[in-house]
């Protein structure tokens, strides 16, 4: 159950955010800055490509990496095909996850790593395995790391992770905070602007800074729960099954973004889908026992011992549609026929990585709310 007590007692929110949870979600912006400088001083302004690469392949471990090589897709469009390279296994001898390249990747490739640890060992592996078949390696991760010291100088280029005094508190063996994804993802957006795979120059990353910095305003602890869009979803979604529904390139990521970020900070399920095909997947869920009327049993049974069922929530976030072309007024149409309540999320007007950046603002937010105030509880 969430306590709505909470949600609207700055004091009581710092009190019960022992790792820092809030101030790492309000420091994206200054995160942003920090990266953006970070990829400066490592040179990527100078680079001199020589054109686009043939693909972009993306190796990290965690939620916050496949996040970030979700977004580098969605960005990229036809520029240049993205693989996420996820961990194929466990390296008997050594123990440790181990990341293997496709057999075509080679001299014209580009492979990005990206870790908010720098020691697992079989990234190092990896960025050697590239060196050897000529890929051009580029990777972000903390200044003083294993990884940095196996990529840096021959084997390629590494942008230190822009880091929040905030980081040195957070305890072993626990999700990164919401910040660290702007941490890793702002240094690959320099680049990629460079090799011509996607425009964000710098003045459009400093509107990226300031957007989050905004979105934090209207979303931080100080602001009551009735005129602060987080604390408001948080609310909605406190004993729901929240079916993610996204529309547009950019939201299709963040919204996938914020499935994880539910499972892993708050430890609550959700599931994610682009429109329109979002229709007939959850379609069924909103008829069957998870619909908002569902109950096989008359209203007078007891239910004071017993434990509050998920219902379905719609949560719709949406770019602004493009030519008018949009599945929301469907959308909207078969969740209110089945007495299922919407939630809805649009960012203002802006580029398209303002956009993103304001959605997972709101949804971040949101989840470190649900973390705090609706804390999930093993059954």
């Amino acid at each position: 159950m969430l306590d709505e007590s909470l949600l609207d007692d700055p004091e009581a929110l710092a009190r019960a955010d022992r790792r820092g949870l809030l101030r790492g979600a309000a420091e994206a912006g200054a995160r942003v800055r920090t990266a953006a400088r970070h990829a400066a001083e490592a040179g990527i302004a100078e680079l001199k490509p020589e054109g686009r690469p043939r693909a972009v392949l993306v190796a990290g471990a965690g939620t916050t990496a496949t996040a970030v090589a979700d977004l580098v897709a969605a960005l990229a469009g036809a520029g240049a095909p993205v693989t996420r390279l996820a961990p194929s296994g466990v390296a008997p001898a050594a123990g440790a996850l181990r990341w293997a390249l496709p057999g075509w990747a080679g001299s014209v490739d580009l492979l990005l790593i990206v870790t908010g640890d720098g020691g697992e060992p079989g990234l190092d592996l990896l960025a050697e395995q590239a060196y050897r078949r000529g890929c051009s390696v580029v990777a972000v991760a903390p200044q003083r790391s294993p990884l940095t010291e196996a990529v840096g100088g021959r084997h390629g280029l590494v942008v230190p992770m822009a880091t929040s005094p905030n980081d040195l508190y957070e305890e072993e063996d626990q999700p990164a905070g919401p910040s660290a994804l702007w941490a890793l993802f702002t240094p690959l957006l320099a680049l990629l602007d460079r090799v011509g795979l996607l425009e964000a120059p710098p003045e459009t990353l400093a509107r990226v800074a300031d957007r989050l910095d905004r979105t934090a305003e209207r979303c931080g602890p100080a602001v009551a729960t009735y005129g602060n869009p987080a604390k408001t979803l948080a609310a909605e979604l406190a004993d729901s099954l929240p079916l993610i529904w996204t529309e547009g390139t950019g939201a299709a990521p963040a919204g996938r973004r914020f499935a994880a970020v539910l499972a892993e900070l708050a430890g609550r399920p959700a599931l994610a889908a682009e429109l329109p095909e979002a229709l007939p997947a959850h379609g069924v869920l909103l008829a069957g026992d998870l619909a908002a009327g569902a109950d096989p049993e008359d209203f007078f049974r007891d239910r004071v011992e017993e434990n509050q069922a998920l219902r379905a929530r719609v949560v719709l976030m949406r770019d602004r549609p493009v030519g008018g072309l949009t599945a929301a007024p469907a959308a909207r149409e078969l969740a209110l026929g089945h007495d299922t309540p919407i939630s809805e999320l649009e960012p203002e007007d802006g580029t398209e990585l303002e956009a993103i950046a304001e959605l997972l603002a709101v949804t971040d937010f949101a989840a470190v709310y649900l973390t705090l105030a609706a804390p999930a509880t093993p059954s």
